[in-house]
């Protein structure tokens, strides 16, 4: 698990502007381009390890935590951040991970949903796939933009 997990969250605000079906494309190529070493670490903790399921339980607990430390304000996590972090998971880690298609890849996504909903309270996020969160994205708005 890596040390410094705030890292995957280096171009939050930036990546999270504006968000349009080109930009979101573009934004999580640059994504794994820059974090995919994270992603790595954590898959291949889970991977290599002799159970998979618990492995991908102390990745997530770990991620979790670290985030956690990393961005609370004496203890508590200000509401405008932990959406925002909700949201970059959503939008980015998660998709990021199952784009590896490593067979651990959904127990691991498992794992740190689970552990992040619990280590983040009133928080109830869940992930899906890249394509489909891509394909919710339109082109144009009303034929305008």
């Amino acid at each position: 698990m890596p040390e410094h997990v705030e890292e995957i969250f280096t171009d939050l605000e930036l990546m999270l502007k504006k968000l349009k079906k080109l930009s979101y494309e573009q934004n999580m190529k640059k994504f794994r381009e820059e974090q995919g070493y994270l992603i790595d670490e954590m898959i291949s903790s889970v991977k290599c390890a002799p159970d998979t399921k618990v492995a991908a339980d102390e990745v997530g607990r770990s991620f979790a935590q670290g985030t956690f430390e990393a961005f609370n304000k004496g203890g508590k996590m200000n509401g405008r951040k932990q959406a925002d972090l909700n949201f970059f998971m959503i939008y980015y880690v998660f998709p990021a991970i199952l784009l590896t298609e490593e067979e651990c890849a959904p127990a691991l996504c498992d794992s740190i949903r689970d552990k992040w909903n619990e280590r983040f309270s009133g928080t109830n996020i869940n992930y899906t796939t890249y394509d489909r969160l891509y394909s919710t994205f339109r082109n144009k708005i009303f034929g305008i933009f």
